[in-house]
């Protein structure tokens, strides 16, 4: 899958010149560039809808307790179909059509199923616990003579948990 993946990536740019020459010499420049322009905006729409729609898929696929697999392949198939829309060609709107398709998406989630294995894990969203602040010793010092307190990440104990 990696090796067909890499091999479009070489191949798709040869793949659009050949598609302009021949299906642009058919159309004419004026449909061509109207081609180009409409697939290049409804690209950048189908970017916004799917984004928009796969957070909140993911998060009522969650809420739900289902496995949110089918949601990610969809927002990733509908995402990479968007971006080939805006790529100038024939040949990557034809593969952003294909990528729509409910079949192709379906095939894409049997392929990929088998190579992850997905748990949801449900969390009550509260922590109980007992905290204390640890101070950093210089409280009784004079303001002007304190030192300044050391950056995150610098062997300081914020808070000390029992």
């Amino acid at each position: 899958m990696l090796r067909l993946i890499a091999f479009t990536a070489i191949a798709l740019p040869f793949l659009e010149i050949a598609g302009f020459v021949w299906l642009g010499g058919k159309l004419g420049v004026v449909l061509t560039l109207v081609w180009v322009i409409g697939a290049i905006v409804a690209g950048l729409a189908l970017l916004r809808r799917t984004g928009l729609q796969a957070v909140g898929r993911l998060r009522a696929a969650l809420a739900e307790g289902r496995e949110p697999g089918h949601s990610i392949i969809d927002a990733a198939c509908f995402a990479a179909a968007a971006m080939l829309l805006i790529l100038p060609g024939f040949v990557s709107d034809a593969l952003a059509v294909v990528l729509m398709l409910p079949i192709t998406r379906h095939w894409l989630l049997r392929r990929t199923a088998a190579h992850f294995e997905a748990h949801v894990y449900h969390s009550t969203g509260t922590i109980h616990g007992e905290f204390t602040v640890v101070p950093d010793g210089d409280e009784d010092a004079p303001k002007d003579e304190k030192k300044p307190p050391p950056r995150i990440g610098h062997d300081r104990k914020i808070i000390d948990v029992e």
